[in-house]
């Protein structure tokens, strides 16, 4: 028996993995594509609708993430909507560059390559100021409407703030920072929006915290926002060059559909270092997972991909694990918690 196309089992782990990612999308901004993009290319699908259908997986549960997060306040449109033009920009760039090397015969090695190397350096930079700070650095919950403490700040987004070319903007909590900074982070990660098929958010969020200094949930939401944005216009284009495969993109948003919601309501639970502890750990265990599968490509030992397939599908059950046993258990030792998470 077949539905959207494909067998049962498939449609199974489909529908399940889209739940699990949909609780990562949620909680961290991202998780969704630079999961499912390298779980498709071991499955064999060709990079053009690993890729596209990643993209377009990408915008629909940031679609429903972005909503629950609205509910919060955790979304800065002004923010979001600046990044937009940058983002976009970065976004064609990268696709003509996904296309020129599928022609060469080099677009999976590359892209699989670039994951394991951006993967492992920001989830080693990112836990490791995590854990240095033990939650001193922006711990705890985040209230929209009140000033960002100055010592919440980290130092290099310190650094940047002082730097005050104009124009300048007013974001969230009162910061100010230059117009110029902020495009730059957009072109940078729709850049790798559009070659990795990703929503950018794991550049983008940490980007948003460690560079611009916005406070972790608000960096979530905001990212998610400007995701649905550049996932929509991603998802359009490889959709025209035939790159979006509905009967993986459908099963997978019927699973994230929930889990997105999940994910999203438990930002506003969990402190603010827990979340980038899991998120660091997260992006770790997918660069291990994605350099197991260039190993065995590289060396012709069919074992080492399916060992990736199942480390990817590991560190997202093991991470929105974490994710909903912490949540939990803060709604256990704080009752006020719950009713915050339903607002």
């Amino acid at each position: 028996m077949e539905l959207f196309g494909i067998g049962l089992p498939l449609l199974a782990l489909f529908v399940g993995f889209g739940f699990m990612i949909g609780v990562l999308f949620g909680f961290f901004g991202m998780g969704g594509s630079f999961l499912v993009t390298p779980a498709l290319l071991v499955m064999g699908y060709p990079a053009r609708v690993a890729v596209g259908s990643g993209m377009a997986f990408v915008f629909g549960t940031a679609v429903i993430a972005t909503l629950k997060h609205h509910d919060l306040g955790q979304v800065d449109y002004k923010l979001g909507g600046l990044m937009v033009v940058g983002t976009s920009i970065g976004i064609e760039v990268g696709r003509i560059g996904v296309f020129h090397l599928e022609e060469l015969g080099l677009a999976s090695g590359v892209i699989g390559v670039t994951y394991v190397v951006l993967l492992g350096a920001i989830g080693l930079f990112v836990t490791r100021n995590a854990l240095r700070d033990d939650g001193d650095d922006g711990g705890g919950h985040h209230d929209p409407d009140a000033e960002i403490d100055p010592d919440a700040i980290p130092d290099i987004a310190k650094t940047i703030q002082s730097y005050r070319i104009p124009p300048m903007m007013t974001i969230t909590g009162g910061l100010q920072v230059s117009l110029w900074m902020v495009l730059g982070v957009a072109f940078a990660t729709g850049l790798l929006s559009g070659f990795l098929g990703v929503g950018g958010g794991f550049i983008r969020m940490p980007a948003l915290f460690y560079l611009i200094g916005v406070p972790v949930p608000v960096a979530v939401g905001t990212d998610l926002f400007e995701i649905v944005i550049s996932g929509g216009i991603g998802s359009y284009l490889y959709g025209m060059e035939g790159g979006v495969d509905l009967a993986i993109v459908a099963p997978l948003l019927a699973g994230s559909a929930l889990g997105a919601r999940i994910g999203s309501a438990a930002t506003s639970i969990a402190d603010e270092g827990d979340i980038k502890i899991y998120f660091g750990l997260m992006l770790l265990g997918g660069s291990v997972a994605v350099a197991f599968r260039q190993a065995g490509n590289y060396l012709g030992i069919e074992a080492l991909s399916t060992v990736s397939f199942a480390l990817i599908m590991l560190s997202a059950l093991l991470v929105s694990g974490a994710v909903i046993y912490s949540t939990i258990t803060t709604m256990r030792a704080e009752p006020d918690a719950a009713p915050r998470a339903a607002d």
